[in-house]
C-alpha cells in the first residue's frame, strides 16, 4: 500500500474516531458518569483517536514493507 493511501486511511480513521468518541462523551456526560479530564473535545478523546490512527498507519506501512 502506498504511503499516501496509508496516511489517508489513518487520517480518515482519526476523524471518525473523534466523532464517535465525542458522541460517547456527550452520552456519558448526560447520564452524569463523567470523571476527571473527560470533556467534549478533550485530551482523552484526541489521545485515543490518535492512538487508533497510529496503530492503523503502522499496520498499513508494515504490510507495504512485506
Amino acid at each position: 500500500m502506498p504511503d499516501f493511501i496509508a496516511f489517508l486511511a489513518a487520517s480518515a480513521l482519526f476523524c471518525a474516531a473523534v466523532i464517535v468518541l465525542n458522541g460517547l462523551t456527550r452520552l456519558l456526560l448526560q447520564v452524569s458518569g463523567s470523571f476527571g479530564d473527560l470533556a467534549e473535545n478533550g485530551f482523552a478523546q484526541y489521545g485515543l483517536a490518535l492512538a487508533v490512527a497510529c496503530l492503523v498507519w503502522r499496520r498499513a506501512i508494515r504490510r507495504n514493507a512485506l
